[in-house]
């Protein structure tokens, strides 16, 4: 089964962080001194379409990737990020408009390291094979509702849920609509392991360091 010819990847790196000190978590360095960011692209190289990078504050500090950064396009009132979901809201809205051609998009935290090769791959045959809205993954027994597949055309209707149903929670959002789910093998690593806390930092390193 093939894969649509141009599909965008939102790499979804809006957060705080806080319990990383408030770091970037894209640009910690991993065993191999490469930042997760480059581990992320080269696990999902080659995409075929547009790759962009939801963050927060001076894009600068990501020149060196060579992606369009794009910002939260909603925060919460006391000004605080509104969650992974105003990050998939902007890279579906930042699609709509600079790439009216493409009409699905995947996304994936910023801080995974260990991202699936066949991602696009298996996350569009679910949803065909269903006939689903969209899909999202799971492994290990866990949801994964930031890593999907959904159509850009959906963007409207996210921007609505959020600003006049204050929706925030990514699986929420999912449950609106009829979603495959796609289940990844974890050994031997997850690979949706999620840098979230020192400790997960310490194993990507180690998983990572030259033999």
């Amino acid at each position: 089964m093939t894969v649509p010819q141009r599909v965008a990847l939102g790499i979804l790196a809006g957060g705080a962080a806080r319990r990383m000190g408030g770091a970037d978590k894209p640009l910690l360095l991993l065993g191999d001194g490469r930042p997760v960011l480059a581990h992320l692209l080269d696990r999902l190289a080659p995409w075929p379409g547009p790759v962009l990078l939801n963050a927060n504050g001076d894009p600068a500090r990501f020149n060196g990737f060579g992606l369009p950064v794009v910002a939260d396009p909603l925060f919460e009132a006391d000004g605080g990020p509104a969650g992974p979901l105003a990050g998939l809201l902007a890279v579906l809205e930042w699609t709509a408009a600079a790439h009216p051609d493409v009409s699905w998009l995947v996304s994936v935290p910023g801080d995974a390291p260990f991202a699936p090769p066949d991602l696009l791959a298996r996350l569009w045959q679910a949803r065909v094979a269903e006939g689903a809205d969209m899909a999202v993954a799971t492994s290990g027994g866990r949801d994964h509702p930031v890593v999907g597949l959904w159509p850009v055309a959906l963007a409207p209707a996210l921007r609505v849920a959020m600003e006049h149903d204050s929706l925030r929670a990514a699986r929420r959002w999912a449950a609106r609509h009829r979603a495959a789910v796609v289940a990844w093998p974890t050994d031997p690593v997850d690979p949706f392991m999620n840098l979230n806390a020192p400790d997960d930092l310490a194993r990507a390193h180690a998983l990572t360091a030259p033999a």
